[in-house]
């Protein structure tokens, strides 16, 4: 394992969060590391220089995006080899957070450069504490697949033990998405889901999956803009019913997906009702 020394002169690798919508959430610290670092690794650097802009910042901006990032890890480590520092933004938010970074900082990391977080707002964590649904257990599943099956099969692998499911959705699939949960959760599947957090038109709904497709199909104009959708999953229900029993026993001998296929031809029950259960025995 590399580390870096205390008297190492190399330049340090700034994390630096930065406004979701309102720009009144950009911290002062955030505001003067990218004021001071030589360089600034921006995701979209013409969105970027907007935001530096309105803030008076004239740093030197350079692209880091997901088709170039793995290449801009080593140029990066000869700017701080050089005694250079480096901050990173994405285009909202904190970095890293389904946005790219990750490789940039596991190279760096590896090399024993300092990588400094600089905290700030992020879209996930803000949902979250106000969306009325569990918090003391929660899983970030980032953005779901687009297609329809692949976003059901991912859906369809979810159990309780996951705590709120939160995820990242945009506008052109958000109606969508809420049909696929209905058709693998159920109507009553209840879900918060937030909408330009921070903006001026930020909205919480709240309620069953089914009252959500309603309020989004009445007003179109809750259709728009960006979302982060939290879903509360059922809790597991103590079952000792002969169709788990029967899972139980072909669980022992046969993956998740065929276990749970056999007991639903054997017993009537619905097969993917079955796969929730054997995925949660797996899980104890």
């Amino acid at each position: 394992m590399v580390t870096q020394s205390d008297n190492d002169v190399r330049g340090t690798f700034y994390i630096v969060a930065t406004p979701i919508g309102n720009l009144d959430d950009f911290t002062d610290r955030a505001k003067r590391v990218l004021q001071e670092v030589d360089f600034i690794a921006a995701e979209d650097t013409r969105h970027s220089k907007r935001l530096m802009n309105h803030f008076g910042i004239d740093t030197k901006l350079f692209a880091l995006h997901d088709h170039n990032e793995r290449d801009k890890a080593s140029y990066i480590a000869s700017l701080l080899n050089d005694g250079k520092n480096v901050a990173l933004i994405s285009d909202a938010g904190t970095p890293l957070i389904s946005d790219p970074g990750y490789h940039v900082v596991n190279f760096l990391r590896q090399e024993g450069h300092k990588v400094v977080p600089v905290p700030g707002p992020s879209a996930l964590i803000t949902a979250l504490c106000a969306s009325g649904l569990p918090t003391d257990r929660f899983s970030f599943v980032g953005f779901l697949p687009a297609k329809s099956k692949s976003r059901r099969d991912e859906m369809s692998s979810w159990v309780p033990s996951l705590g709120t499911v939160v995820f990242y959705e945009s506008t052109h699939r958000i109606l969508d998405c809420l049909a696929d949960l209905e058709a693998v959760w159920g109507e009553s599947v209840q879900v918060a889901l937030a909408r330009e957090i921070t903006k001026t038109f930020e909205t919480f709904l709240n309620g069953s999956v089914a009252e959500i497709q309603r309020i989004l199909t009445e007003d179109s104009n809750q259709t728009r803009g960006e979302f982060v959708m939290m879903v509360s999953l059922p809790a597991a229900e103590e079952d000792n019913s002969e169709a788990l029993k029967i899972l139980k026993i072909l669980l022992k001998e046969l993956p998740v997906k065929q276990a749970a296929a056999l007991a639903a031809e054997i017993t009537g029950e619905k097969k993917n009702a079955l796969y929730k259960q054997a995925l949660a025995m797996n899980e104890e």
